[in-house]
C-alpha cells in the first residue's frame, strides 16, 4: 500500500538531470576522442561507459523514490518475507562462572589484590541483569 506523495525533492530532480546530461556528455567527449588520430579503444569502452553510469543515476533515482513511497510495514514484510522473530532464550549456552581460586600467598600482597580485584568482578557479574533480550 504506496502512500500518494506528490511532494519530490527538486534539489534531487535537478541533481538527477545534471549527472545524466554530465555522463553523456562524457560519453560524447570519449565519442569524439576516439574517432581522432590518436583514439585508442580506450576511449571507446569510456564512450560506452558513461551513458550507463547516466542510466544508472535515472534507474537510482526511480529506485529511491519507490523505497521513499513504501510505507516502513512494507518494507519489513518485503525484506524479511514473514512477520520479524524474536531468538529463542536459551538458543546459546550458558555461561560457567570462573572457579574461584583460593590457594593466595599470603606474603605476596599483589596476590591479595588480585584476588579482590576477581571479587570486585564476580559481583558486578552477578548483578548485572541479562541485556540479551533487550
Amino acid at each position: 500500500m504506496a502512500r500518494s506523495s506528490s511532494r519530490r525533492r527538486p534539489a534531487l530532480i535537478v541533481f538527477v538531470i545534471v549527472a545524466s546530461a554530465a555522463c553523456l556528455g562524457l560519453g560524447y567527449w570519449q565519442w569524439t576522442r576516439f574517432e581522432a588520430v590518436g583514439g585508442t579503444g580506450q576511449n571507446l569502452g569510456y564512450a560506452f561507459q558513461w551513458p550507463l553510469f547516466a542510466a544508472f543515476v535515472v534507474y537510482a533515482y526511480r529506485r529511491f523514490v519507490q523505497l521513499e513511497d513504501t510505507a516502513p510495514e512494507d518494507q519489513a514484510k518485503v525484506a524479511n518475507g514473514d512477520e520479524p522473530r524474536e531468538i529463542p532464550a536459551n538458543l546459546l549456552p550458558q555461561r560457567s562462572a570462573p572457579p574461584v581460586t583460593a590457594n593466595l600467598d599470603s606474603d605476596n600482597p599483589d596476590d591479595e589484590a588480585l584476588q579482590a580485584y576477581n571479587n570486585y568482578l564476580a559481583q558486578l557479574r552477578a548483578g548485572e541483569a541479562d541485556r540479551s533480550s533487550t
